[in-house]
């Protein structure tokens, strides 16, 4: 039998603005829209219908800048929850969690993290403080700002080293070129960031070891994956590019497999599985979000990002953890609604006294 209660999907708009997002040169093919954007919207009609195998009522708005517009939306269906996947807005990562402080203003109950939550983890120099302050291990990092020329003799990191936009996530300017082993090639894939996105930029020491994602339902790890690199040619950079997210057929997108469960022992097993529950409690994350660690060669986990509301489209990671712990993709919707759900029930009791 349905559940009766009225969902509303609130998903973004494609970016509809030139841009570059890999994090290199502009090449002969590259998309103008975000990938990581576009292949998403794409599969909202996929998910209103695995939504639909449970629930009575599903529709779904597209979200761009006219607030008018989106309140007068959001009201005109009246729903019961919204089912949060707006990532962007527009575009613009940074009003993600502006967008979710909207719905507590219309008295709505949401699926996901709360706006100080998403608003923390976008900005990589806050939730590297926040996980410092928990004791969480994450790489040591350096913050340069978009206006700043950095010079040798105020770097003060370990090679190798990679570059990331300080607010960006969906691994937007990562490429190839991010890992850099002197100050000569720092210097260039600097200056090509701040030029190009004009955003500040995060350095951090690179972490040589291996990849894993631990996906978090609840307050639930499930199977780890671990994203496999042995196919990447020699001297590349063993890392999660934007290509090998986005863009099929390149050499990151067919050679960084992901293997889950991973095989890990269960001393390894463990140890990660409870830092990532550690950062996912540190950040404030509910319902469900993904923490990507690097293993050192030590076997020691850095955490090197905390996503909330990740991408869980059906052939996300996250989706693929789930099915690994024998959650079929309908059933994952579904539980990520019941939270909702709950905590709107518990609310309107809590107000019948």
């Amino acid at each position: 039998m349905k559940i009766n209660a009225k969902i509303l999907i609130c998903y973004n708009s494609p970016a509809s603005i030139f841009s570059i997002y890999n994090g290199k040169p502009a090449t002969e093919g590259l998309s103008s829209n975000d990938l990581s954007e576009t292949g998403f919207t794409k599969e909202i009609k996929f998910i209103e219908k695995a939504l639909e195998e449970n629930f009575d009522n599903v529709n779904s708005i597209a979200i761009n800048r006219d607030v008018k517009r989106t309140i007068g939306l959001i009201n005109k269906y009246s729903p019961d929850i919204i089912f949060n996947f707006v990532e962007s807005v527009e575009g613009i990562a940074s009003f993600e969690y502006c967008m979710a402080g909207i719905y507590p203003l219309l008295d709505l109950e949401y699926t996901g993290n709360v706006p100080t939550c998403l608003g923390n983890c976008l900005n990589k120099e806050r939730t590297k403080n926040i996980l410092r302050s928990a004791g969480i291990k994450t790489p040591a990092s350096q913050i340069v700002r978009a206006s700043r020329i950095l010079y040798e003799k105020e770097f003060g990191l370990n090679y190798p080293v990679i570059l990331k936009l300080l607010n960006e996530d969906a691994s937007i300017g990562i490429s190839e070129f991010s890992v850099v082993h002197n100050f000569k090639a720092l210097r260039k894939q600097l200056n090509f960031l701040q030029k190009t996105y004009m955003q500040d930029v995060i350095i951090e020491e690179y972490i040589d070891g291996r990849e894993l994602n631990v996906a978090i339902l609840g307050n639930m790890p499930l199977p780890i994956s671990e994203i496999k690199f042995s196919g990447l040619p020699s001297g590349l950079p063993q890392i999660v590019t934007y290509d090998g997210k986005w863009m099929e057929n390149s050499i990151y997108y067919n050679n960084t497999v992901p293997a889950c469960p991973a095989k890990l022992n269960k001393q390894l097993k463990k140890k990660v599985e409870d830092t990532a529950l550690l950062a996912f409690n540190a950040m404030s994350c509910r319902d469900y979000a993904r923490v990507d660690i690097r293993v050192s060669k030590e076997g020691i986990p850095f955490v090197i990002e905390v996503n909330p509301n990740p991408d869980i489209s059906t052939d996300s990671g996250f989706a693929r953890a789930a099915a690994a712990a024998g959650l079929s993709y309908t059933g994952l919707l579904k539980k990520i609604a019941g939270f909702a759900l709950t905590r709107k029930q518990n609310d309107s009791e809590a107000k019948a006294g």
